[in-house]
């Protein structure tokens, strides 16, 4: 009987043994892990601005930082344009405004319009093609027909070197730095367009005076 407890015993001692030998072994391998693959700072997801990211406006010594997450074929996004549009015109000089992509699953020629903002602001054209569809999103969203010539007519119109913008707007590099957007938005929280950020943090918006009021206290 005594052989029995004292040979339990000696089981009992060596499994606390292993398995503590194991878990100081998956401590250590777990802390070289996390300190080999730790992402960058520039590569960390989740931030609400990199460095380039896309500015509407310069506004160098800005103190404040609007943010809009946006798909160029979301109704919402177009509805909430010329707000936007308003707040830039009162504010650019103090407020820095800035676009991120964001294209839902849903929309057809979402990405595809991302992909022809980001190939004009590849020639300094952000803005006019940023307008531009906005200004045109009845002529081709929410439909299930590919807008790439349609999206290269404005690219024509506005002056583009095409040959650039077809390159440009067929390299995987393109969609990648749009992904690179998009991940960033749902590492944020983001579940839909448009979604605004002030200095960081996300602004509910239940009526238009929230955005102003949002500016207004960060200006404080």
């Amino acid at each position: 009987m005594l052989g029995t407890r004292t040979g339990r015993t000696l089981l009992t001692v060596v499994a606390i043994a292993v398995i503590a030998a194991i878990t100081v072994f998956l401590l250590v391998s777990r802390g070289d892990s996390d300190t080999a693959g730790e992402p960058s700072a520039d590569s960390a997801p989740g931030q609400v601005v990199r460095e380039n990211s896309h500015r509407l406006n310069d506004a160098p010594d800005a103190a404040v930082t609007f943010v809009e997450f946006l798909d160029f074929e979301c109704e919402g996004c177009r509805a909430a344009y010329p707000l936007v549009e308003q707040l830039r015109a009162e504010y650019g000089d103090r407020v820095e405004f800035v676009l991120r992509y964001f294209p839902l699953g849903g929309h057809f020629n979402g990405e595809r319009a991302a992909r022809a903002v980001e190939a004009a602001a590849q020639q300094g054209q952000l803005e006019p093609m940023y307008h531009k569809m906005y200004e045109t999103q009845a002529q081709w969203g929410e439909k299930r027909t590919p807008a790439d010539d349609v999206f290269r007519g404005f690219a024509s119109e506005l002056g583009l070197d095409m040959a650039a913008f077809d390159a440009a707007y067929n390299d995987p590099a393109t969609l990648q730095r749009i992904r690179l957007d998009v991940n960033d938005g749902e590492a944020l929280g983001v579940q839909g367009t448009p979604t605004f950020f002030v200095n960081g943090d996300q602004v509910p918006v239940q009526s238009p005076d929230d955005l102003r009021n949002a500016i207004e206290n960060a200006l404080q």
